[in-house]
């Protein structure tokens, strides 16, 4: 159950990346149902209440460690949607190919699906502030007409990670170096300007 009280980052950023790295050799060793907390803080070489202080449980804290690096990335800037789009694409690809996102998404998927009170925080505290950050990518093609501003840009990017999640995290296909490209084709022709 996730607890109603604010949680505060460690004081001690050292600590924090020590936790996720932990986190992230521990799922990919030994699969997301074998990874627990007192595994993570013994690995991090920091208590289980410095990991509890900051996450909820092993799903939202797995889920930082695996699934955040692309949202922590400045929004793309290459000049043109699709330049964008792909390059946005291509850190989405690299994210679920990764061997840590392969063994962490079956049982992300199983908590998120028990747990409604997860799945908003996760949706609150993760993908609204990474969605809000790439708002920037559809003002600029408003502004160079590339796209009109009336495109539901939360659709858009739903449909891309979701299209990225399911052609490499879901049926697990090896993704080919023309997929980030050929996806914001794809994308970029249904909400270019007409």
């Amino acid at each position: 159950m996730l607890s109603s009280a604010p949680r505060g980052r460690p004081r001690d950023h050292r600590a924090h990346q020590a936790i996720l790295t932990a986190t992230t050799e521990l799922v990919t060793e030994l699969g997301y149902a074998a990874t627990s907390i007192g595994a993570v803080a013994a690995r991090a070489g920091v208590g289980k209440d410095t990991i509890y202080r900051r996450w909820s449980g092993k799903a939202e804290l797995v889920y930082e460690a695996v699934f955040t690096e692309t949202e922590a990335t400045p929004a793309p800037d290459t000049g043109t949607l699709a330049g964008d789009l792909t390059a946005l694409l291509e850190a989405l690809i690299r994210e679920f190919a990764a061997p840590a996102a392969a063994a962490a998404l079956p049982g992300l998927l199983a908590d998120f699906a028990a747990n409604p009170g997860l799945r908003a925080r996760i949706r609150s505290e993760f993908l609204a502030p990474a969605k809000n950050g790439l708002v920037a990518v559809f003002e600029r093609a408003v502004q160079r007409g590339e796209t009109d501003p009336d495109v539901p840009v939360d659709l858009v990017l739903d449909t891309l990670a979701g299209a990225v999640f399911f052609h490499v995290g879901l049926v697990g296909e090896q993704p080919s170096p023309q997929l980030a490209a050929q996806l914001a084709a794809i994308a970029g022709r249904g909400i270019e300007t007409r």
